[in-house]
Formats: C-alpha cells, sequence, structure tokens
C-alpha cells in the first residue's frame, strides 16, 4: 500500500497527464504494477481529483498506447530490437524462449492472455511484432478486448475503496486472484458461443442437403 500512496499522491497533484505517463512506463516494461497504478487513478477519483469516467477513458488510452507503442518497435526494427540494452535486460534470450514456447502452445491468443501475465506482457508484445506473428489490427483487437476486461475493475475499484484503505488493501489481493477467475469464466464463455455456432453451421449444412 506505500507504493499506491506515492502514486495517489502524484497523481492528486498532477491528474490525468500523469497517470497516462505512468501507464505508458508500465507499458514499456517499467518495474511499476499496471493494477496497482490503475487503481491509483481511480483512488484519485474517488477522492474528488479527477472524474471517474473520463479515468477509465484515460486509463484504456494510456493502456493500449503503451502496448501498442512496444508492438510497433518490434514491428519496425524485428529482431535488432533485441540488440538494445533496456530491451535485452527485459527480454533475456531465457525470456524470448519462454515466450516462443508459449505462442506455439497458444498462438495468437496469447496476445490476448498476455493481459493477465505480470512481468510476460510486454516480452511478448515486442516478440509478437519483432517476430511479424500478427497485424497490428489483429494484436490491438485482441489487447483491447483484454483491456477492457482488466482496466475497470481496477479503476473502479479504486474509485469505490478510496475512504476506505482497509477495505480497498483486501479487494486489492481479492481483485488479483478474482481477474484471473474472471479471465476463466470468460473464455468457457466463448469457448461454449464456438461451439453452438459450431453446431449449428453444422446442421444447417446437413439439413441443406
Amino acid at each position: 500500500m506505500e507504493l499506491l500512496e506515492r502514486l495517489v499522491t502524484v497523481f492528486a497533484e498532477n491528474g490525468y497527464f500523469a497517470v497516462f505517463i505512468a501507464l505508458l512506463l508500465c507499458g514499456a516494461g517499467v518495474p511499476l504494477p499496471e493494477d496497482i497504478t490503475l487503481v491509483a487513478g481511480g483512488v484519485i477519483a474517488g477522492l474528488g481529483y479527477a472524474n471517474v469516467h473520463r479515468m477509465f477513458a484515460v486509463a484504456m488510452v494510456g493502456v493500449l498506447a503503451g502496448d501498442s507503442a512496444m508492438f510497433l518497435l518490434g514491428h519496425h526494427y524485428g529482431a535488432r530490437i533485441r540488440q538494445w540494452r533496456l530491451v535485452a535486460r527485459l527480454l533475456t534470450p531465457e525470456r524470448y524462449a519462454k515466450v516462443q514456447q508459449k505462442f506455439e502452445r497458444y498462438g495468437n491468443r496469447l496476445l490476448f492472455f498476455a493481459r493477465f501475465l505480470p512481468g510476460m506482457r510486454t516480452a511478448v508484445y515486442i516478440t509478437a511484432g519483432s517476430t511479424h506473428r500478427v497485424s497490428f489490427l489483429r494484436f490491438f483487437l485482441l489487447d483491447g478486448l483484454a483491456a477492457l476486461i482488466s482496466v475497470p475493475i481496477w479503476v473502479y475499484l479504486g474509485y469505490f475503496g478510496a475512504d476506505n484503505h482497509d477495505w480497498l488493501a483486501k479487494w486489492i489481493r481479492r481483485g488479483q486472484n478474482g481477474l484471473w477467475v474472471l479471465f476463466g469464466i470468460v473464455i468457457v464463455v466463448v469457448l461454449v458461443l464456438w461451439w453452438r455456432h459450431k453446431r449449428r453451421t453444422a446442421c444447417a449444412s446437413s439439413d441443406s442437403r
């Protein structure tokens, strides 16, 4: 909670711009937890320093801009980006190999899963861009769908818990676990819808014969 309090102080003094810059840094792999940053943005809205709905919009733009920047840098510079000193620290040969294994296992769906993998997110986006595995539009859509799950949870959690730090700390811990549960539910729903669509298509094909 010490980091949260520091971020709240900085954000309260500097407003939306500070939140946006902090989220860009999160996207660039700076060791600043994105979830705590989003919660801090929600807290200052709850304390009256910002509008919570605008904060959500700013947070979405900041998150997507940071992620997109990493993807586009990788896409533009290709394998050369791994020679950059800062990127080399973030994307070590071991981590690069691990990301490649995950791509082999999950395919482009990893770009959706990556939002729920702190510590791996930036490495996944840079790798996806540098290997030209997916178009920018597909990346943006997958990342945007994942962000629509995680970003509002953290921002509005901070907003509703702004005046009760004990409650907020408890729900941050629960939220970090609960987000995985929600993520699992979304996956199950998507699979069920996909299965039903496939079944209807198969039935329609058999009826037309």
